[in-house]
């Protein structure tokens, strides 16, 4: 499994609580032994909203988990050229843009940085939203080159613009069961018949605010869901290929 949304708490870190929220610990050593039994050989460390801007975590947290293993980061709009490149040579590969926790919602300060990070290192723009804010920002992302979305659109009323923006090459991180609004199976169904390529399944671990956090359980209703050969797409092969990551782990 390539676990396509993992979250990273170290306490050696400073953390930024956000409306007041400040997560419990979770090292990647506990991200280790949690998914022991789950056979995963990489993934993506997303930065939450209590890590603002900092890259030190992340940095750090891509080095102890491994070459398997990409980030996606949180930048402010007067970030260098020169930050971006040497990001990405320690394993970034996006941007996220965290809407949903009170983020920048300027479109076209959006815009211009998604732009600049993809054209200087060909990173994708991650968006954390629900679905009004899928609405609004709807004409950002048809225009821009590559998107993913946090979580199914995290409500059901995202949906059909969702399935409009699958059907032009965005990715959706079928992640936060736990935390979403919707019908898991039923939108799971409808993405995947949209584009079987689309899905990128997470932990979402350590589920950070959400009402029950992520189950082992959860990887079988992918399977239950959509079929076995379906899934070993959504669980592994899409996420390798959007995050460039080795298809096997390293010997």
């Amino acid at each position: 499994m390539i676990d396509a949304h993992l979250h990273v708490v170290d306490p050696r870190f400073r953390l930024e609580p956000n409306r007041g929220y400040v997560p419990p610990v979770f090292t990647a050593a506990d991200y280790t032994r949690r998914t022991r039994s789950l056979g995963v050989v990489g993934g993506a460390v997303v930065s939450g909203s209590f890590q603002g801007h900092d890259q030190d975590y992340l940095r750090a947290a891509l080095a102890e988990l491994g070459p398997g293993f990409a980030g996606v980061t949180q930048l402010p709009s007067s970030v260098s050229d020169e930050q971006v490149l040497e990001l990405h040579r320690t394993g970034v590969r996006a941007v996220r843009f965290n809407l949903r926790r009170g983020g920048d919602a300027q479109p076209e300060r959006i815009e211009r940085l998604a732009r600049r990070v993809h054209e200087l290192a060909g990173w994708h723009a991650e968006f954390y939203l629900d679905g009004p804010a899928l609405e609004l920002l709807a004409p950002v992302l048809r225009r821009l080159p590559r998107v993913s979305v946090d979580h199914l659109g995290m409500t059901a009323d995202a949906l059909p613009r969702l399935l409009e923006l699958v059907g032009r090459g965005a990715k959706v991180k079928a992640t936060g069961f736990g935390r979403v609004e919707l019908d898991v199976p039923r939108t799971l169904r409808s993405i995947h018949a949209a584009d079987p390529a689309a899905l990128l399944f997470g932990t979402d671990l350590p589920s950070t605010r959400a009402r029950r956090p992520f189950r082992d359980e959860d990887v079988d209703l992918v399977a239950a869901t959509l079929g076995k050969d379906a899934a070993a797409a959504v669980l592994h092969d899409n996420a390798a290929a959007w995050y460039g990551l080795p298809r096997t782990a390293p010997a």
